[in-house]
């Protein structure tokens, strides 16, 4: 069965995440598949931050296929990636699904990568945007400068901690010179697409800090604004990232892991069954619809 914890933050809350968490440092015993490839029980605890909902949907994903190998799976989630990375680096946490590590999240691969394992990346194509509701009639991150009154002078972002948050702060605003005319207000994902959603209903011009793949940008028919300077950085690679020793104490789950590929269709399809069609607290099952329509897709598994 799948355990679901929230995780509060800071120091205290990591310690205790160390003692909560089955998996970190090898502690949940053993090679993976010194058994002929079944889990037999052995606990696997996957971090991610729930909001970002590729993490989210590529989480339920693994915990499926890690169940049918035997493995037990525990859910972590945890409120920021600074400290979901040093979750995974002190071994708290077993796995990172959809990391991004190439670009936005560099700088903490920077500090943290020595005692990270990279499984390998299973989505090609992601990138960090800018975005518009697609009635605004503007079509460049130029474009925004000399027209903060229309925007309440807000670009509204996302968690502060997040990668996307960083770039546009220090490269987005200062290189297109918005920082005099609009502030990035931070909080949350979902406090961002709720202001974006109530924006689209009533027309209202709104800037947001985006990505792709993200369920709202087609929810919300939005349009990424053109980055002529490259301020956000080029297209990047999902990955899943795991603790240090994680191959050894699971070479199946390692394994199998590391030979997941997803296009855009097929993350695309993941991603809305999980978060629109099926929707929270029915994650398993949307799913398992998910696995009946694209049976081919995933690696075989060895189930326990």
């Amino acid at each position: 069965m799948s355990r679901r914890a929230a995780f509060a933050g800071g120091a205290a809350g990591l310690m205790g995440l160390g003692l909560a968490a089955c998996g970190g440092n090898g502690g949940s015993g053993g090679d993976g598949s010194a058994d002929g490839g079944s889990g037999n029980g052995k606990t696997i605890t996957l971090g991610y931050i729930a909001s970002w909902t590729d993490g989210l949907s590529t989480a339920y994903l693994l915990d499926d296929r890690l169940t049918a190998m035997g493995y037990t799976v525990e859910h972590e989630q945890i409120a920021d990636a600074a400290l979901l990375y040093t979750a995974l680096a002190n071994g708290d946490v077993d796995i990172y699904p959809s990391a991004w590590p190439e670009v936005t999240h560099a700088s903490y691969m920077e500090e943290y990568g020595d005692s990270i394992e990279d499984l390998g990346a299973y989505y090609p194509n992601a990138k960090l945007t800018i975005a518009v509701p697609d009635y605004v009639d503007i079509t460049s991150i130029a474009d925004l400068k000399g027209q903060g009154d229309r925007f309440g002078g807000r670009i509204v972002g996302i968690e502060p901690g997040a990668g996307l948050t960083k770039a546009t702060q220090e490269q987005v605003m200062p290189q297109y010179g918005l920082e005099d005319e609009y502030e990035l207000v931070t909080s949350s994902t979902t406090a961002m697409t709720t202001e974006l959603a109530g924006a689209v209903e009533d027309q209202k011009d709104i800037v947001v800090t985006l990505w792709r793949p993200f369920w709202a940008n087609s929810a919300y028919s939005v349009k990424d604004l053109e980055d002529p300077l490259g301020a956000l950085g080029e297209s990047e690679a999902l990955h899943f990232l795991a603790r240090e020793g994680f191959g050894d104490d699971f070479a199946d789950a390692a394994e199998f892991i590391g030979g997941i590929t997803l296009d855009d269709a097929q993350y695309g399809s993941l991603e809305d069954k999980v978060v629109n069609e099926f929707g929270e607290g029915q994650e398993a099952e949307a799913i398992d619809s998910w696995l009946e329509e694209n049976p081919d897709v995933l690696p075989a598994v060895d189930e326990g």
